[in-house]
């Protein structure tokens, strides 16, 4: 089942399924609401690109700018402002957040009504093709964002305790796709076409072969949920501490086991 990844909690908590792969600031963002997630393992690095038009050539120059995202508390307002505030820049003073009910941001920032713009796969594919804009920061490949997880694997936290066999076989499931992304980011991504995820094949292979899919045995998934939550935590997006977020969400028992069961 796919569902926007605005709304992919609300599915999540109504039990519409058990499990999740979400980016980790939205997951660290449904723990301190109070939510029963349990963050389970880490799943790639990177995927998303910062672009600006013309007259950025910084992420500190966009001190006093539009950016668009698809909404307050959206991946990309959690992704974004605690990129500008790495910087020295206050987002929710310094930057006009701009939100349309009836525009995409990426339309937007095409049109030159906006001054950057953050994008999530298909996007930057397209924005690339189309000539449109220039990235200033490449998650998969700039420092510190590069060096954690951007998305990770999470279950319903009643379904992991209750039944820890199934969560498991879950876990691991996900962990074989993520090295079959790896090992064969065209097979994948004909995959990806053929269940109806994506129209186009082109933007799924560089999407695929781009993302360090192969890190999920070194990277480590706590500390990236402690990267976000302190981040978030300064930006003022949460009020848990970083300890209380990952006592009350996450669970690498599975993870730990898995490493040493499906070893490269």
């Amino acid at each position: 089942m796919s569902v926007p990844s605005d709304v992919v909690f609300q599915a999540f908590m109504r039990g519409d399924f058990d499990f999740i792969t979400d980016f980790a600031p939205l997951c660290v963002n449904a723990i301190d609401q109070g939510m029963p997630v349990t963050v389970l393992a880490g799943v790639h690095a990177g995927c998303f690109e910062l672009f600006a038009n013309e007259g950025v050539h910084s992420v500190a120059d966009l001190r006093g700018k539009a950016i668009g995202v698809a909404a307050l508390g959206s991946p990309q307002h959690m992704f974004l402002a605690p990129i500008a505030a790495h910087v020295g820049i206050n987002p929710s003073k310094d930057i006009t957040w701009v939100v349309s009910p009836s525009v995409k941001p990426m339309q937007l920032f095409i049109d030159g009504k906006l001054d950057g713009f953050l994008g999530l796969p298909p996007e930057p594919q397209e924005l690339h093709a189309r000539r449109i804009g220039h990235v200033i920061v490449d998650s998969t490949v700039d420092r510190p964002w590069s060096q954690y997880f951007c998305c990770m694997l999470a279950g319903r936290r009643e379904f992991v305790q209750k039944y820890p066999i199934a969560t498991k076989r879950v876990t691991r499931a996900i962990l074989k796709a993520t090295d079959l992304c790896a090992t064969e980011p065209a097979r994948a991504a004909g995959m990806l076409v053929d269940g109806g995820f994506t129209e186009r094949y082109d933007y799924a292979l560089q999407t695929l072969s781009g993302l360090p899919y192969d890190k999920w045995r070194e990277y480590d998934a706590e500390d990236t949920i402690r990267f976000y939550a302190l981040r978030l935590h300064e930006t003022g997006f949460i009020k848990a501490s970083p300890q209380k977020i990952i006592a009350d969400g996450t669970d690498w028992r599975f993870l730990n086991e898995l490493k040493r069961e499906l070893k490269a």
